[in-house]
């Protein structure tokens, strides 16, 4: 038996991807016969005009619309609950979701807790969902999280600052409308913090160790829409030729990962994330590298793979060389698209290691990554990472 004959299982919602495929929401809403929605978003997308847009393609469709926007970047559990309320008061009946990644995974949660009840800190882990959500359609407005596709919803534990990791099929949206055009009003910064997630996304996919045939085909072919596009697509914000095939590549992304799973850098970047309070992309981009590094022996052919694909790793350059290589040009990537410093200039101090290193060695995560880590060296990780 080899790879391509293996018994796999492949999960995935329905999805549009296209210009202006946000436009469907009504005929969507209308398809699973829902009366009145939750419409859940954020306040930037309600000062850019999309949430409104999308509020009003529904009332057109017949649907009555109850907005909550009070999403944090890095969604609370108690930000979840306080939205359960809101669903529950106003007696709706579906879902939908418009924003990025902390705004779709807010509303898995809601959705989470409108059919089992309880807290949503109830359901970390894996298949710890028993019922099925209320109906949950998508609308992600960055290209990085994938949150419309995937199995996981990531929630932040205040009391012990660290963010925790539902995984379940039961959190697949019912649908997503995956449209480029929001995309043209991310600020640069967000637009290549979500693009290296992507990238992220892909890699850690790739050299998983649940990795497929199925999956591969998905995360290289996103590394290699964003070699040729992300850069472009964070110095022209504007222009879909490189919006759509950065939209494009989070989705492959976020189908290779929710199937094949994630790793270390993700491991880490939700402690470090819930400690700290950063994006979750720069969380990314700041440990990716030094996660290649320490992973490279186990899966060298893999990121061989990878660096190739992104066109810096060559056939004829010596193999004693390819990690050092790999290494500085992730680096040297993440700073050409404006992710420029270290932990330690984002708050981060040398104290902090062991208590974050404790907390992420818990993290799923770390189950597909090529190599089993110990506390200790994700210590050595985030030292290398602390600059």
């Amino acid at each position: 038996m080899t790879a391509y004959t293996e018994l796999r299982k492949f999960v995935a919602p329905e999805f549009i991807y296209g210009l202006d495929a946000r436009r469907l929401v009504g005929r969507y809403a209308r398809n699973y016969a829902l009366r009145r929605v939750l419409l859940v978003s954020d306040p930037g997308l309600e000062r850019a005009g999309w949430l409104a847009e999308v509020e009003q393609l529904l009332l057109t469709d017949g649907v009555e619309v109850r907005r909550w926007t009070s999403v944090s970047p890095n969604p609370r559990a108690h930000e979840v609950m306080e939205g359960v309320a809101v669903y529950k008061q106003e007696a709706c009946d579906g879902i939908v979701a418009l924003g990025g990644g902390s705004v779709l995974d807010a509303a898995k949660g809601i959705g989470i807790v409108a059919t089992n009840e309880g807290n949503i800190l109830d359901y970390e882990g894996m298949d710890r969902v028993p019922i099925p959500m209320p109906p949950l359609i998508c609308i992600p407005t960055t290209a990085g999280s994938a949150s419309e596709v995937s199995q996981f919803a990531i929630i932040n534990r205040t009391s012990d600052k660290v963010k925790i990791a539902i995984i379940s099929k039961a959190l697949v949206p019912d649908v997503a409308l995956i449209d480029p055009r929001p995309l043209i009003t991310l600020p640069p910064y967000l637009t290549a913090c979500t693009g290296v997630d992507a990238l992220v996304h892909a890699s850690e996919a790739f050299v998983s160790n649940a990795a497929s045939p199925i999956t591969d085909m998905h995360a290289l072919g996103a590394i290699r829409l964003l070699r040729d596009h992300l850069e472009a697509s964070v110095r022209e914000p504007e222009n879909l030729d490189h919006r759509g095939p950065v939209m494009l590549a989070c989705l492959h992304a976020g189908l290779a990962f929710s199937n094949a799973s994630l790793g270390c850098v993700h491991a880490l970047a939700h402690s470090l994330g819930g400690y700290l309070d950063l994006p979750h992309g720069e969380c990314n981009a700041l440990l990716f590298a030094p996660v290649v590094g320490y992973n490279y022996d186990a899966a060298s052919g893999r990121y061989d793979q990878i660096g190739e694909t992104l066109g810096w790793t060559r056939p004829d350059m010596p193999v004693g060389d390819r990690r050092a290589d790999l290494v500085g040009r992730l680096n040297e990537f993440r700073e050409r698209l404006g992710i420029a410093g270290n932990l330690r200039q984002r708050g981060l101090g040398q104290g902090d290691v062991p208590v974050l290193a404790s907390k992420a060695i818990h993290d799923p995560c770390n189950a597909t990554n090529p190599r089993a880590p110990t506390a200790h060296e994700l210590e050595g990780i985030l030292q290398e990472a602390l600059g």
